[in-house]
C-alpha cells in the first residue's frame, strides 16, 4: 500500500524517513480533526486528509509537497500528487450539477455518483501551457504579482476553451507581455495538483514586439543570460526543466 497523509498544500512524513503504516495514520488521527480518508485501488493507495495539523505527533514533520517534489522519485511524487489532487477534488465535488443530490462514491470507479439521477463525475483536470521564450541567446523570464517570493518563471497560463496548446502559447505571451512568439515546440508534461492542472511545457522563439506587461499579473519580465538567471522555481518542476535545458 502507498499510504499518504495531505494537509493543504503539504504532506506529512515520518521524521525518521520510515514509511508510513496504518499505525502512523492512527497516531495522527488521534490527534488532529480529519477532513476525509480514501483508498483508489488501481494506484494502492490510502489517503489522510487533515483539517488541521496543530497537533502532530513530535515523531512526524510537515513539509510542502513543493519540497517534497524536488527531493523524492517520480513514483513517490506521482503518488503525492495525486492524493492530493484527488483530495481537493472530493472537497469541491459534493452535490449533483444536474440536480442537486448528494453525491456517493462510484465503488468501482475513481468518480462520484449521483443516486437521483445518475450523473457520474470524474476528477478534473484543468490543462495549462507553461513556455520558456528565446531571443538570439537570451531567455524571457518572468516575476508574477501573485508570488510571494522574487522567483522568476516562465510565462504559464490555463487553456480556454476552444483553444489549442499552440494558440493558447501565442496568446498568454501577447497578453501578459505584449511579444509575439514562432517556432513553438511542445517538451513535456507535469501534473501540478494545485489544484488540478496538467502542465503542458512548451518552447518557443521571439518574432516581434516590445515587452509590454499586464500589471494586474506580471511584476516584471526580463531578457536574461540562462547562465546568469535570478531566483527561479525549484529543481524538478517543468518550470525549472525548461530553464535550465532539461527537456
Amino acid at each position: 500500500m502507498h499510504p499518504v497523509i495531505i494537509f493543504e498544500r503539504e504532506i506529512i512524513l515520518r521524521r525518521d524517513n520510515g514509511q508510513l503504516t496504518k499505525a502512523d495514520f492512527e497516531a495522527v488521527k488521534n490527534q488532529n480533526p480529519v477532513e476525509r480518508y480514501f483508498e483508489e485501488k488501481s494506484t494502492d493507495m490510502q489517503v489522510l486528509v487533515l483539517l488541521s495539523k496543530d497537533k502532530l505527533p513530535d515523531e512526524y514533520q510537515s513539509i510542502t509537497l513543493r519540497d517534497y517534489f524536488a527531493s523524492h522519485s517520480e513514483e513517490e511524487n506521482f503518488i503525492a500528487f495525486r492524493a492530493r489532487a484527488l483530495a481537493s477534488w472530493y472537497k469541491d465535488t459534493v452535490f449533483c450539477s444536474l440536480c442537486g443530490t448528494k453525491l456517493k462514491s462510484h465503488g468501482r470507479l475513481t468518480a462520484m455518483t449521483c443516486p437521483s439521477c445518475g450523473k457520474t463525475v470524474f476528477p478534473r483536470i484543468s490543462p495549462c501551457i507553461i513556455v520558456l521564450v528565446y531571443k538570439d541567446n537570451k531567455i524571457l523570464l518572468a516575476r508574477h504579482v501573485q508570488r510571494n517570493q522574487d522567483i522568476y518563471a516562465c510565462i504559464a497560463g490555463f487553456i480556454e476553451a476552444g483553444e489549442s496548446a499552440e494558440e493558447a502559447v501565442k496568446r498568454e505571451i501577447k497578453e501578459e507581455v505584449g511579444i509575439n512568439v514562432k517556432n513553438i515546440q511542445y517538451k513535456g508534461s507535469q501534473s501540478w495538483p494545485f489544484p488540478d492542472q496538467l502542465m503542458l511545457g512548451y518552447t518557443a522563439e521571439y518574432e516581434s514586439g516590445d515587452i509590454v506587461l499586464q500589471k494586474e499579473e506580471i511584476a516584471d519580465a526580463q531578457w536574461f543570460d540562462p547562465d546568469n538567471c535570478p531566483a527561479s522555481p525549484k529543481p524538478g518542476s517543468i518550470a525549472y526543466r525548461l530553464i535550465h535545458g532539461e527537456i
